[in-house]
C-alpha cells in the first residue's frame, strides 16, 4: 500500500501552499540581496557610524517607531510620506538611510540613485543592528 493512497488531497494542498509561500519569502530576500548588491550602499553599524556628524539621517520607519527611539541626529520621513518629503533631502550631503529591514531603504536608496543623489547608504540589517547613541521618549 502506498503512502500516498492514504494521505487526504487536502494535505497536499496544503504542502504545495506552504512551498510556494516558502518560495515567495525566499524571492523576495533574494531580489533584496541582489538589488542591494548592485545599488552598493550598504553600511554596517560601526560604518554608518562613522558618517552620522557629516551625513542626513532619515528614519523611515512610522511615526510611534521614530518618537519611541531613533539614531540621534535622524529626522523622520516614514516611507508612505516619503515622496511628499524627498525635496527636503539635499543632494550635496551623503544620506543615511534606515528602518527596521534593509527593503525599504534599499527600495528608497535606488529611487534617490536615480534622481540623482550621489552619496546614499542604508544601515544593514536596519535599526535593531544600531548599537551607537539613540534617543528614546522618557
Amino acid at each position: 500500500m502506498a503512502i500516498a493512497a492514504t494521505t487526504p488531497t487536502w494535505l497536499w494542498v496544503l504542502d504545495i501552499v506552504m512551498i510556494v509561500i516558502l518560495l515567495a519569502i525566499f524571492c523576495n530576500w533574494l531580489y533584496y540581496f541582489i538589488r542591494g548588491l548592485i545599488i552598493k550602499g550598504s553600511l554596517k553599524p560601526e560604518e554608518f557610524e562613522k558618517k552620522v556628524h557629516t551625513s542626513q539621517i532619515i528614519d523611515l520607519r512610522s511615526k510611534d517607531d521614530f518618537k519611541a527611539s531613533h539614531i540621534m541626529g535622524a529626522r523622520n520621513i516614514p516611507y508612505p510620506m516619503f515622496k511628499q518629503y524627498k525635496s527636503s533631502i539635499r543632494k550635496d550631503l551623503p544620506v543615511l538611510l534606515y528602518e527596521r529591514t534593509d527593503h525599504v531603504p534599499i527600495r528608497i536608496a535606488g529611487k534617490l540613485k536615480k534622481q540623482g543623489y550621489q552619496k546614499v547608504f542604508w544601515l544593514k540589517g536596519g535599526f535593531s543592528k544600531w548599537d551607537g547613541n539613540i534617543k528614546k521618549q522618557h
